[in-house]
């Protein structure tokens, strides 16, 4: 008898500021997320662009503050992104426009891998994006701003 298959790892999707929030300042709301992460049960995905986006922002000035504060080189960090994710080509303009075009690139990448059938979570705080969260659902994207709950309800379904 051949075991049922394991439904594959459901995808995530995280804007800048998510991952800020993630790998810097250790908020309270993405324990959940970290340890869906450590586990494995999450594939998170970026592309270059994001990347490259993720490294100006470290740059700004506030933020190197804090990176400062916490003893967080902007090389560690990205390190550290660098080791938990998998990256994919830039993804086809999604039939989606977002009104803050710097965040494009997410709603893209969530709704490609969302519409090729993988359970696909993206988490943004942007309300630019948020906007779209009925739309994308329609192709298998969670939209959330919620870290632990949005975790950990696509690691159980």
């Amino acid at each position: 008898m051949i075991p049922p298959a394991r439904p594959a790892q459901p995808t995530l999707v995280l804007d800048t500021n998510v991952v800020l929030d993630l790998l810097l300042f250790a908020d309270p709301a993405t324990p959940a997320l970290r340890a869906a992460l450590d586990a494995g049960q999450l594939r998170w995905v970026t592309t270059a662009v994001m990347r490259e986006e993720l490294r100006r922002v470290l740059a700004y000035p506030h933020i190197a503050a804090r990176m400062d504060f916490h003893q967080r080189p902007a090389d560690a960090l990205l390190a550290d992104y660098d080791a938990q994710v998998e990256l994919m080509g830039v993804a086809p303009k999604a039939p989606y426009t977002c009104k803050d075009a710097d965040d494009q690139k997410f709603i893209d990448l969530a709704y490609q891998l969302g519409s090729a059938g993988a359970a696909t979570l993206l988490l943004s705080k942007d309300k630019a994006v948020l906007k779209l969260k009925k739309r994308l659902a329609a192709h298998g994207v969670i939209v959330s701003t919620q870290l632990g709950y949005a975790a950990n309800t696509l690691v159980s379904a």
